[in-house]
């Protein structure tokens, strides 16, 4: 008589068998279909990969891009210790070549092998090249590599490599299954990249995934939300708090459920996965990082559960055609030593690395001398290559949406024309379009940098500088030129804060945005007289620049500045005179009181009273309250001017109109000590000088 076995022991059993399926040692079970579209999905994101690489490389690292390679991997050469180890922590092709020729055989070699993975031609030497070429430009170009959407690709294409049938055209690969330990090591990183995230928003991430609130602001938070992001963060509080409620199953109750839970689990976690990343996808254009993500999830299907699926569907051909791929076949074991041997010894390193990273790395456990000892020589052989990965992807979201705008001058800075960006939020009456798998790595490294730093890098002073010798490639980055006209004098970039508005505003204005001016991002870039680019590195500077380009009201300034010797300039009133000349000639009335006010002095300029009265006489007409009194003065005393009594009177009556308190003051005293006909004829030629400014106003608004 058999025992009755206990429910909890018969669910151990169960669960026990399940997680050998899980890691790939069930008996009866295969994944040949499942591997066939991982690889093709694989195959198509680098077609995205090096597409928008060719598109964009001539710009970024081209001879006449914003940093050429040569000049970025002269850097990584100089940089310490050097040597070998130097390479091994930054390995890339362009140690050995940066030439525009190099580039452009690395790229098309990757395209090229990316079409090859998609036609299932070679398919381990189609992954090789493929992770060869992405690992060189994300090591080579560093500063344009965003570490989401490259390293993830790196790492999940070097295990694929293992993963992949052998042989030229090895269709579903029936005589090369994948091997247990690349078929376990590739559902572990999947396992890693929805269970880490998950622990990281709940262990050590933003405390607004407790509270349940973070969602409420993610979306107008996201580098570039489309418009379903906008409409989404319209929703009321509660269903936000539902997507939280999904993120935490996609990310944290599947991936446990799906290891002991069977096929049932697994379709669960295939659902909610897929699911939760076509939700971020579509609202916040995470370039490829989601659709990477859908293709791995292809991973905890088998070929038994394909079938099942397609005789659901009540579709028997492609249900026999899955089936037919069911019959497991053994794994040929290889005679080569190095394949046998040293492939799951490295692939048992990679998992560990994996387990040390996140510890370091997301929990930031701090490395002790047994760390340091064992993992080091580790870290240096695997670091470098892109491909062991901590996985805590928007534990942490930003508390605000900041974009940076390039803006140019051709007129000494009177006027400012913005350059637009292509795809990311710049207008306040422009939401991003669906740009998602593609990612635009230009703009994406602005947002980047931006958002990660406090201050200004040298990547947004290299764009400034390549606009202003008008490099085609790098203009080509926006999506116009605001200067078909006249090339621009100085560049500079500005940082404003935004977030969406309501659905009734929208209604009202059109905009989606509502912005705030932050502040300058960096010092402004210029032309100098030699056509050199140069900084206005303080607001000095920048007056100075514009002055010398012939803006009115900085060379008015700026002789303000050498007149009173404010803001530490040194006072210098021949200087002074200089410019406020300049300005004076071009009307600007402060410039003519000041330039007046020297002349009468003789200060920086010899005295010159007649002089004076004319310039002053130029800033009252144009209505400026404090010329319009000295005016009054210089008729009083007869300074320069015929000494005149009503006229006085009536620029001091026309000086209180304009709200002066000193020609009130003024008006008061004259009046009392002047005979009433004076006074009479101070109001009528008040009430002359008041119509004349009125019909200037009037023709200047024409």
């Amino acid at each position: 008589m058999t025992a009755a076995v206990s429910p909890s022991r018969a669910w151990l059993a169960n669960a026990w068998r399940e997680t050998k399926t899980f890691c790939g040692l069930g008996a009866g079970t295969t994944f040949l279909w499942p591997r066939w579209f991982v690889l093709r999905a694989i195959g198509v994101v680098y077609l995205i990969i090096f597409g928008g690489i060719i598109h964009e490389s001539a710009a970024l690292v081209g001879p006449h891009g914003i940093a050429p390679l040569t000049g970025l991997i002269a850097q990584l050469r100089a940089a310490p210790p050097g040597g070998i180890t130097t390479f091994l922590k930054t390995p890339t092709l362009f140690w050995f070549n940066a030439s525009p020729g190099m580039i452009a055989a690395v790229q098309w070699a990757g395209l090229l092998a990316a079409v090859a993975l998609v036609l299932n031609l070679w398919p381990r030497l189609a992954l090789g090249v493929c992770w060869v070429a992405l690992l060189s430009f994300a090591n080579g170009w560093v500063i344009f590599s965003d570490p989401q959407v490259d390293w993830l690709f790196l790492e999940t294409t070097l295990l694929c490599i293992p993963y992949a049938p052998a042989g030229y055209r090895p269709g579903l690969g029936t005589h090369s299954p994948p091997r247990p330990i690349a078929f376990f090591m590739m559902r572990w990183l999947l396992f890693r990249v929805m269970f880490e995230n998950g622990v990281s928003k709940l262990v050590h991430g933003d405390p607004r995934w407790w509270n349940l609130t973070v969602l409420d602001e993610l979306y107008q938070s996201a580098p570039c939300p489309t418009i379903l992001g906008y409409l989404d963060h319209q929703l009321p509080h509660w269903w936000h708090v539902g997507e939280i409620l999904l993120t935490y199953v996609a990310e944290f109750g599947a991936p446990i459920w799906m290891i002991f839970g069977g096929r049932r689990a697994r379709w669960f976690a295939v659902g909610s996965w897929t699911l939760f990343q076509l939700g971020i996808q579509a609202t916040c254009n995470f370039g490829w990082l989601n659709t990477s993500a859908i293709a791995l999830g292809a991973l905890l299907l088998d070929d038994q559960m394909l079938a099942d699926a397609a005789r659901f569907l009540r579709r028997p051909k492609l249900a026999a055609r899955f089936a037919a791929a069911g019959t497991p076949v053994a794994v040929p074991i290889s005679r080569n030593p190095v394949s046998r041997y040293g492939l799951p010894a490295a692939l048992w390193i990679h998992w560990y690395l994996t387990i040390v990273f996140y510890l370091v790395l997301s929990c930031k456990i701090p490395e002790n001398a047994f760390f340091e000892t064992v993992n080091r020589p580790l870290r240096h052989l695997f670091g470098g290559l892109g491909s062991v990965n901590a996985y805590g992807l928007f534990a942490w979201l930003d508390q605000e949406h900041k974009v940076v705008e390039y803006s140019g001058s051709n007129d000494g800075g009177r006027t400012w024309r913005i350059y637009d960006l292509r795809y990311f939020p710049q207008r306040a009456d422009r939401v991003p379009g669906f740009i998602a798998p593609y990612f635009p790595r230009f703009e994406a490294s602005l947002q980047i940098e931006l958002a990660t730093r406090d201050k200004a890098t040298a990547l947004f002073g290299l764009v400034s500088q390549r606009l202003l010798e008008r490099s085609p490639e790098v203009m080509r980055l926006f999506a116009s030129d605001p200067f078909p006209d006249r090339p621009p004098q100085m560049i500079r970039i500005q940082v404003f804060r935004v977030w969406f508005t309501d659905l009734a505003t929208r209604r009202a204005t059109g905009n989606y945005w509502r912005r705030e001016y932050v502040g300058d991002y960096g010092p402004m870039r210029y032309l100098d007289l030699n056509g050199n680019v140069a900084e206005a590195t303080t607001p000095f500077d920048q007056v100075y620049v514009k002055a010398s380009y012939g803006n009115p009201q900085a060379q008015s300034y700026l002789g303000f500045l050498y007149l009173s010797g404010e803001e530490g300039v040194e006072r210098d009133p021949k200087e002074a005179a200089n410019w406020l000349g300049k300005a004076a000639e071009q009307g600007v009335p402060g410039a003519q009181l000041n330039l007046s006010l020297l002349l009468a002095n003789g200060d920086g300029v010899p005295r010159d009273q007649p002089a004076a009265a004319r310039w002053c006489r130029r800033a009252a007409e144009q209505g400026m309250p404090e010329a319009q009194d000295r005016l009054g003065i210089m008729y009083a005393e007869g300074a320069g001017l015929p000494r005149d009594g009503a006229a006085a009177l009536a620029w001091f009556m026309v000086a209180a109109r304009s709200g002066s308190t000193d020609g009130e003051q003024h008006r008061r005293y004259l009046e009392a000590h002047v005979d009433l006909s004076v006074t009479l004829a101070a109001q009528r030629k008040a009430q002359e000088i008041l119509a004349a400014l009125e019909a200037t106003k009037a023709k200047a608004a024409k």
